[in-house]
């Protein structure tokens, strides 16, 4: 199985980037092909360009979005790592959304209005914020990211998906105790999503 993980969090020491490297490392020491998009460490532009929105011709996706389709039109799963930002994505996955997941690589026009084109991959989400745990689900925070978010570009695009991990009280004062049980539940949510494959 191949998996693109997309990390988008500007700081590499971030607990975002270690539930990253642990995806990347743990997937393939399981015999998973893994490709890691640190869309920060790419400098990824995630300004979607007048040419590339649809239109009766079609949309002409710029040569960075050839590029990076090229790298993951391949793989089996997606595994989004990001932090709430006033309870939404950072804007470079959402950009990132935008312009790779678009017209053409997420779903082609149809009678009915889009047809998808990546049903027979999944998602996966693992997001962190600030806020504790119990105010994240008790105000409803994550079901509405998950609405507009995970639902939404899963049912545009046809995606299913598998799950949205979240970490809350991610503060700077975090014990290394606590970061090594929730990269444990990472990797234990791994193993029970994607099964280890023969070498």
């Amino acid at each position: 199985m191949k998996h693109a993980v997309i990390l988008a969090h500007p700081k590499p020491t971030s607990f975002c980037a270690a539930i990253a490297r642990t995806c990347v490392e743990h997937l393939r020491a399981t015999n998973h092909d893994v490709i890691l998009r640190d869309l920060y460490g790419l400098d990824f532009d995630p300004r979607l360009k007048a040419e590339e929105l649809p239109s009766q011709s079609g949309a002409q996706p710029a040569a960075d979005i050839v590029a990076e389709r090229g790298l993951i039109g391949d793989v089996d799963s997606f595994i989004f790592v990001y932090p709430f930002w006033f309870n939404a994505p950072p804007a470079i996955l959402k950009g990132y959304v935008d312009r790779v997941f678009s017209m053409g690589f997420g779903y082609a026009p149809s009678a009915g209005g889009a047809q998808s084109l990546l049903d027979d991959k999944t998602l996966l989400s693992f997001s962190t914020s600030g806020a504790p745990e119990h105010w994240v689900n008790s105000t409803g925070a994550l079901k509405a990211l998950m609405t507009v978010f995970d639902l939404h570009l899963s049912g545009v695009c046809g995606l299913r998906v598998l799950g949205h991990e979240h970490f809350g009280s991610i503060v700077s004062n975090i014990t290394e105790e606590s970061v090594a049980d929730m990269l444990d539940q990472v990797r234990t949510r791994l193993d029970d999503l994607f099964a280890p494959t023969l070498a």
